[in-house]
């Protein structure tokens, strides 16, 4: 698809945005969400329940001071993006029907966003205490460092680029 094709598709799927009912638009937004958290959900809740029998084994005894600070660091972190990623719901029950959806979807988003963030920290975390108990301290700084990098670059790069390109051509279309 060349670059003027991309342009046109986008600019008619912004126009029939615009002409969507706003209250079609906010149920499709908030359904198109909670289908996003709930696949989200079950992998940190997973990495929770992963953590959490880990620190009752044997070996966790033999974890050292950087190793637990680790570890601890990855757990709240996991749990942090559980909640951030099951806040939406909760916030949604409590305002059901309060004619409140825009906002809802607004805080739901950012929570997303922060949990995906919590989510990157934790993994990020588990990768490191793994490779440092198979190779060592140095390896898992650079296996971590190249991980976080890699999920960064998948996760956020090319909705944070498209969202630069789509300012500049704003202000240079105003």
């Amino acid at each position: 698809m060349s670059a003027k094709d991309s342009d046109t598709l986008e600019k008619a799927l912004f126009e029939a945005e615009i002409a969507e009912e706003l209250k079609g638009r906010l149920e499709r937004e908030h359904n198109e969400l909670l289908q996003e958290l709930r696949s989200l959900i079950p992998g940190a809740n997973v990495l929770l329940g992963f953590l959490l029998a880990v620190s009752f084994t044997t070996e966790f005894a033999d974890l050292d001071r950087t190793d637990r600070y680790v570890y601890f660091a990855t757990l709240v972190s996991t749990a942090a993006a559980i909640v951030l990623f099951m806040a939406p719901a909760a916030h949604h029950r409590l305002r059901f029907r309060e004619g409140d959806k825009d906002h809802i979807l607004r805080k739901g988003n950012r929570e997303a966003i922060a949990g995906s963030v919590a989510s990157s920290l934790a993994f990020t975390g588990v990768l490191f205490l793994v490779t440092e108990r198979i190779f060592g301290t140095p390896e898992a700084v650079v296996v971590s460092v190249a991980f976080f990098a890699f999920t960064a670059w998948r996760w956020w790069s090319f909705a944070l680029l498209r969202t630069l390109r789509d300012e500049r051509r704003r202000a240079r279309g105003a």
